[in-house]
């Protein structure tokens, strides 16, 4: 005779809820084909540009721009704040203006969310001289958690209601965020997660009061 499993059924991982009208409709990206209970992250940041201010003497160039853990959204400013022969040093600030790191000309930056190099030219860079780093805001879709993700996928944001299958395109779909109690055992968590992960990711959600048990 053959053996039958029983799929998870739509909500099922659910041990209560507040009130079904707080589920929220999302759109999960494409590429996938998720189960009811997976864990979902949502993209929050998109790429990286990188422009000189156009008042700037010095004419060295910003290179290998590149994005890490704990970047945002929106402007990042380099503003060259020591000027030296072949050199000099910079400080960044992130969108709130906060100070995020100070970088020497020529030596690779890391900081913020940030990596890049700012290097020399042929004119040297004088104290006031900007460079503007754009993030991108990113497409605010979900995708199943990616704890190696620096998008914001990485973070946990919400519970798949129902299975979705969005193998070829964005598909529309209901998710569970805020004002719930999930059951462990019925939530669909990436392959290969660690404990520390897992764990962080039930932290993530219990900001928002969705509670695992």
């Amino acid at each position: 005779m053959a053996i039958l499993t029983e799929k998870n059924r739509a909500g099922e991982f659910l041990l209560s809820e507040v009130d079904p009208t707080f589920r929220e409709a999302i759109t999960l990206i494409a590429g996938q084909n998720l189960k009811a209970g997976a864990i979902l992250g949502r993209i929050e940041t998109g790429a990286a540009s990188s422009s000189a201010d156009g008042g700037n003497t010095g004419d060295g160039t910003l290179s290998a721009v590149s994005l890490v853990e704990g970047i945002q959204a929106g402007d990042y400013v380099l503003t060259v704040t020591t000027s030296a022969v072949d050199g000099g040093e910079f400080q960044v600030t992130d969108p709130q203006g906060d100070v995020i790191g100070i970088g020497a000309v020529g030596a690779a930056f890391t900081g913020g969310g940030l990596s890049f190099t700012l290097s020399d030219g042929t004119i040297d860079f004088v104290v006031g001289d900007r460079f503007i780093i754009t993030v991108a805001e990113g497409s605010l879709k979900y995708t199943q958690l990616n704890p190696a993700g620096i998008d914001g996928s990485q973070y946990a944001a919400a519970i798949l209601y129902d299975d979705v299958d969005a193998s070829l395109a964005d598909s529309e779909a209901i998710a569970i965020e805020r004002l719930a109690v999930a059951n462990d055992s019925l939530l669909v968590w990436p392959a290969g997660i660690s404990a520390d992960e897992k764990a962080g990711a039930i932290g993530h959600l219990k900001s928002n009061h969705l509670m695992i048990r």
